[in-house]
């Protein structure tokens, strides 16, 4: 039995590897570009006041100290906690309402429904400076100036969130609704049971997106959280900026420090984040 030939495949032309080479290059160019002030922020985090000054990227001398400092003198811990509660009941509230009215704009029909909707997604046309008079003057009235509460109110549940979540459930087949009525499940369970579970993808974007925002968020909180034990981690790092002089060390190593869970966080749901945002975009 004669051995069968195996495909020869034609070598590249030399354009194509070319091409090839300068796109890499140029990826490679642009990482670089966006990674040089993180690695100045690594380097001053490790570095003493005065030789903040310099833009050496090798610490001499070499000290801990700033992040000792962010640490204890600036009650920082207390800072990223308050940051952890808020974000994870924010991010928690997020998902609940924003897959629950996703899910009712994506599969249920109703009077209005398509009105309504594009008020929802109108407000994303709304800035959070024009909102501030009328929000804080509401939050005052109702008395929740100043606490965890009116924070959590404001930002329960967000228009671009509830706008991806229906996207994703457009995506989702009819059948495995109609299996869940054939059993007996009413709209809230088909929800709960059904359609939030195989919204994994979406739910993963969400929460990355939502807990990140509330992580960084520094404009609601600087107005409405004024007391210091109430501050949050943004609020908290803008303690390193005095009137005549910026703690540079330290602001830099409170900084990495802060941005470390959010890392961690893309690091372990990046796959389901970039299905879910890959998905939500296949229908409209």
């Amino acid at each position: 039995m004669s051995a069968v030939a195996e495909p020869i495949v034609p070598p590249r032309a030399t354009s194509a590897r070319l091409r090839t080479l300068l796109t890499y290059t140029a990826l490679l160019a642009i990482a670089a570009l966006f990674f040089v002030p993180f690695l100045w922020a690594l380097s001053t985090s490790f570095k003493t006041l005065p030789q903040t000054a310099y833009f050496n990227l090798l610490p001499h001398p070499f000290t801990i100290a700033p992040y000792k400092e962010a640490l204890t003198k600036f009650n920082f811990a207390l800072y990223m906690r308050n940051s952890a509660i808020l974000a994870t009941v924010i991010t928690l509230s997020n998902l609940f309402l924003a897959g629950l009215g996703g899910y009712a704009f994506a599969r249920l029909r109703f009077p209005g429904r398509e009105v309504l909707f594009i008020l929802v997604l109108s407000t994303l046309m709304i800035p959070d400076q024009l909102r501030l008079v009328p929000v804080f003057v509401m939050l005052t009235k109702w008395h929740l100036v100043n606490t965890f509460s009116g924070y959590a109110l404001i930002k329960a549940v967000e228009a671009a969130n509830l706008f991806f979540m229906r996207q994703y459930f457009l995506t989702i087949p009819r059948d495995f609704e109609e299996a869940a009525k054939l059993d007996g499940a009413g709209y809230f369970k088909t929800f709960w049971r059904v359609m939030l579970p195989l919204a994994g993808p979406a739910i993963a974007a969400v929460t990355i997106l939502e807990f990140q925002g509330i992580w960084n968020d520094f404009f609601w909180p600087n107005l409405l959280l004024q007391d210091t034990s109430h501050y949050t981690l943004t609020t908290g790092l803008a303690q390193f900026v005095f009137q005549y002089q910026t703690q540079w060390n330290d602001l830099m190593a409170a900084s990495l420090i802060a941005i470390a869970p959010i890392v961690l966080l893309f690091v372990f749901f990046q796959r389901y984040f970039i299905a879910g945002v890959v998905s939500a975009g296949v229908k409209g």
